[in-house]
């Protein structure tokens, strides 16, 4: 897998002080993205034991709320498989932290057992979560006064309680 970004000091992708990994590879390639550059699966840098050791260090401060996945796409299941041993370390490592990821991917039909991007690791991936921002980014119901998500379509789904309760469950806001 190869990363666009990592950012250690990121407001704007989850709750407080987060860091956020930008994975390389997109095929959802929506009509205005923000981060199209990191469409094409081998843009940036690879992805190293390297470069998991520096996010772990940087999100051992006190300061630093947790982990945000976005791409690109994390849930491509080749993001997946490489995604799995981070999330697997964070939660050793920081289980009072949290776990945010974006994906062009709907939680209830895509990422279940069946869907299009369902593999091997999903399920696991999932249970390492706390909260999914799922669906692709819709230009045309873009909304600049929306929370953590750039159009009207995209959940900010509770990935726990959804998971327990069989049903998708949105976040409210001041969870965490």
């Amino acid at each position: 897998m190869n990363f666009a970004n990592i950012k250690k000091y990121d407001v704007a992708n989850g709750v407080g002080v987060r860091v956020s990994l930008f994975v390389s590879g997109c095929t959802h390639r929506c009509k205005g993205c923000f981060n199209a550059e990191a469409w094409d699966f081998s843009y940036g840098q690879l992805y190293t034991e390297e470069t998991e050791q520096e996010i772990l260090e940087a999100l051992d401060k006190s300061y630093i709320a947790g982990l945000s996945l976005l791409g690109g796409e994390p849930f491509e299941p080749c993001n997946q498989r490489a995604l799995l041993p981070l999330l697997r370390s964070f939660r050793a490592r920081f289980p009072q932290k949290t776990v945010w990821c974006y994906s062009g991917y709907t939680f209830d039909t895509d990422l279940a057992a069946g869907g299009r991007a369902h593999c091997e690791a999903t399920d696991e991936m999932l249970s390492l979560l706390d909260i999914l921002v799922d669906g692709e980014f819709i230009e045309e119901q873009k909304d600049l006064k929306l929370r953590f998500r750039g159009s009207s379509n995209q959940r900010i789904i509770d990935v726990p309680r959804s998971l327990a309760e069989g049903c998708v469950r949105l976040w409210k806001d001041g969870a965490y």
